[in-house]
Order: C-alpha cells, then sequence, then structure tokens
C-alpha cells in the first residue's frame, strides 16, 4: 500500500494545505488478502451488471433514469433539496411548478450526457473535465462564483470559514497546474498494473484532494467515476452509479475521502468503502433491470389485448415511457401525433384502465399530469 498521497505545508496566510506527493507514486500498489477479495467481488457484480444490461429491449429508452437517479443524488449530497421526481416533473413541461433548485439536477444531466456524447470524439482528459464542469455549473446553483469551465485562481477549504478552521485545505492555486497533470497522466497510462476499478477509485479521491475549481468539484468528481468506467469498457452501457451509495453512506464517504488525503494517506480505507460501493450499486442496478424486465412483459400483456389500431398506439406509449414515466396530454398527442386533446385524454384514460399509468394528483381538473409508477417505484425502492 502507498504510504503518502501528500503532505500538510505551511501557507503564508498562516494556515496548512494539503501538497500532493508525485501522483502515482512508483512503489506497487499492494492490497491485502481482504481487499483483493473485495475487489474481486466488486469487478464479479460489474461483470453480472453488464451481462443483465445487454438483455434489456432498447436499453436506451432507461438510461435516463439512471441518470437522473445519479444526478439527483449527487446534487443531493451537496444540498439541493430536489429529487428525481422534480426533475422529470420539470422536463413535462416548462410552465409546471418547480422546486427551486431543481436546475441542479437539469444541470447535472446535461453535463453527464455531454460527457458520454465527448467521449466517443475525445478521452478523459484535463479538456474534458473542464467541458463537463462548464456544462454542470452553467445555470445551475452555485455556493459562490463557479467560473465554469477555469480551475480556480484563489484557495479554497472543506468545512470550517476560513482555511485556518477547515476540516480539509486543498493544494494552492499555484500546484494545481502540476496536481492535474499528474492525474490526466495517471488517466492514460497503459502500462499500469493497476486494475481500471482501483484506478476509477483513486481517480475520484485524487481530483477531490485536488479540488481544482472554485466549486461543483464534489459534483464534477463523481460524474469522473462513470465516465472512467464506461471509457474503460468496464461496462458496455453505463448504468451504474455511485451518487445514491455517497449519499446513503454520506458521512462515511467523508471520513473516507478526509481519511485517505490525511498525513497517514488512508487509501485502503478509501477502496475498502468504494468497492462495497461498487458491489452495492451493481446489486441494486441488476435488481432495477430484473424488475424493468418484469414490467415490461406484465404491461405489453395488457396492450396486447386491445385492438390492432389501439395497441399499435399504445406501444409507442409504453415504449416512450419508460424514457419519460411522467407526461400529460400533449406528451402523449406528440407521441402519437394525436391531434386532438380528447384523442390524447382517450389514449390516457385507457392506459389509467388498464392500471398502467396514474394521475398524479386526482384533486386537479386542469394541467393534469400522469405517471408511470410501477416502473418509478422500481427506481425509488432501490434506494431502500
Amino acid at each position: 500500500m502507498w504510504q503518502k498521497i501528500g503532505n500538510l505545508a505551511q501557507q503564508k496566510a498562516g494556515f496548512k494545505a494539503f501538497i500532493p506527493t508525485s501522483f502515482p507514486q512508483n512503489e506497487s500498489l499492494i492490497l491485502s488478502p481482504e481487499l483483493q477479495a473485495k475487489h474481486g467481488e466488486a469487478m464479479r457484480m460489474l461483470g453480472k451488471l453488464d451481462g443483465i444490461s445487454q438483455l434489456l429491449p432498447d436499453v436506451n429508452f432507461y438510461l435516463l433514469m439512471f441518470v437522473r437517479k445519479e444526478a439527483a443524488s449527487s446534487s443531493q449530497i451537496e444540498g439541493t433539496q430536489a429529487s428525481m421526481i422534480n426533475a422529470i416533473e420539470a422536463e413535462v413541461s416548462s410552465t409546471s411548478f418547480q422546486v427551486k433548485d431543481v436546475d441542479d439536477i437539469i444541470c447535472y444531466i446535461r453535463a453527464l450526457n455531454y460527457g458520454m456524447d465527448r467521449l466517443k470524439t475525445i478521452p478523459l482528459s484535463v479538456r474534458l473535465i473542464k467541458e463537463i464542469h462548464q456544462e454542470l455549473m452553467n445555470r445551475g446553483r452555485a455556493t459562490q462564483h463557479p467560473f465554469p469551465g477555469e480551475f480556480r485562481y484563489t484557495q479554497n477549504w472543506i468545512g470550517g470559514t476560513s482555511p485556518s478552521n477547515a476540516r480539509f485545505v486543498p493544494p494552492p492555486a499555484e500546484e494545481i497546474s502540476r496536481c492535474i497533470g499528474d492525474l490526466e497522466k495517471f488517466i492514460h497510462d497503459k502500462k499500469s498494473l493497476i486494475s481500471p476499478l482501483i484506478k476509477a477509485a483513486l481517480l475520484h479521491a485524487q481530483f477531490e484532494t485536488i479540488h481544482p475549481f472554485t466549486d461543483g468539484n464534489g459534483r464534477t468528481g463523481r460524474l469522473l467515476i462513470t465516465l472512467f468506467l464506461w471509457q474503460e469498457k468496464l461496462l458496455t452501457f453505463p448504468l451504474l452509479y455511485l451518487s445514491s451509495f455517497f449519499k446513503k453512506h454520506q458521512d462515511l464517504y467523508y471520513e473516507r475521502l478526509q481519511k485517505y488525503h490525511s498525513s497517514e494517506s488512508q487509501v485502503d480505507s478509501w477502496l475498502d468503502f468504494f468497492f462495497e460501493g461498487i458491489i452495492f450499486t451493481s446489486n441494486s442496478a441488476c435488481e432495477i433491470a430484473y424488475k424493468i424486465n418484469q414490467i415490461r412483459e406484465q404491461d405489453m400483456m395488457k396492450i396486447s389485448k386491445l385492438g390492432k389500431t389501439s395497441s399499435l398506439n399504445a406501444l409507442e406509449v409504453l415504449k416512450n415511457l419508460f424514457h419519460q414515466p411522467i407526461v400529460d396530454i400533449s406528451k402523449i398527442q406528440e407521441w402519437t401525433k394525436t391531434k386532438t386533446r380528447s384523442g390524447g385524454q382517450k389514449i390516457i384514460d385507457r392506459f389509467i384502465n388498464l392500471g398502467i399509468l396514474v394521475q398524479r394528483d386526482p384533486k386537479k381538473t386542469y394541467g393534469r399530469t400522469y405517471e408511470y409508477r410501477s416502473y418509478i417505484q422500481a427506481f425509488e425502492n432501490s434506494e431502500n
């Protein structure tokens, strides 16, 4: 195991900042037998998830729900109050009521989708990290001026009211170029004997240690995990997101990161937590995939009993509900090319009678919205 990630160094302003050493260290990263076993289990679960994901029909229709779930959890770690449901509701209609900070989740979704699209043309790099941060912070809530896409020029800190009483003080601004340069070399080192899963864990922890942006470091760092795992082809489809696990164990998440960049540099403590997250989250995603298949088969059976014309429209609606599980009449008209609102309402009523759609607020007579409740619950229940 590595001995040192960095050292505390006295600054002219009177506080101490953590200065990372050269990364990665030249010495080998040796895992204990217990960590080796947990790493093996994490890899096995990733493989299981990858196999199951390839059995999902029209998997791209389900991806956005996984992304929304990740976006909500990652944003909530930073204090966002809006939920996954709030984000879906905001996508239905721009005129619908929106929770104040739902834009945080929408920006996260945009940044993650942007990153996955950009990975098709350029590798994960400093350039891409800056671009992702720009997408994340533009129009999103920030605790201070976020300088989207720019590394900080000033000192930041975590916890406390100033660097002198902070829980952690990242390296000074003049150290960022060297530290982030080392991180980029680490990402692209094809000769390294470190497994991609361990690299993903170290990538996140080291990025959080550097804390290169004025704001948005936590969300950007969690985005990097998914993007790196996908780039390294550990997953065919990006269905694994750790933020719900980090949120569920938020105090432990912060504690293990703190231990990682402490003067003792407890790397094994962080890796143990990270592997546990991979195992838990992979298993949760597998259960969601199983449930999605069950729901789809049950509802396809219901639709098959309709007449030929009705079932064609219903199949189109059902397919799109996996992508957008909260709808209004306008959305149904758009999907089915139905010209009248009464025609759209007729289709909705048919789905209500089949037990597929449920009106969200039964008291409403105008501006009604409807949800694919069993599908949404498959994602919500996975957090328990």
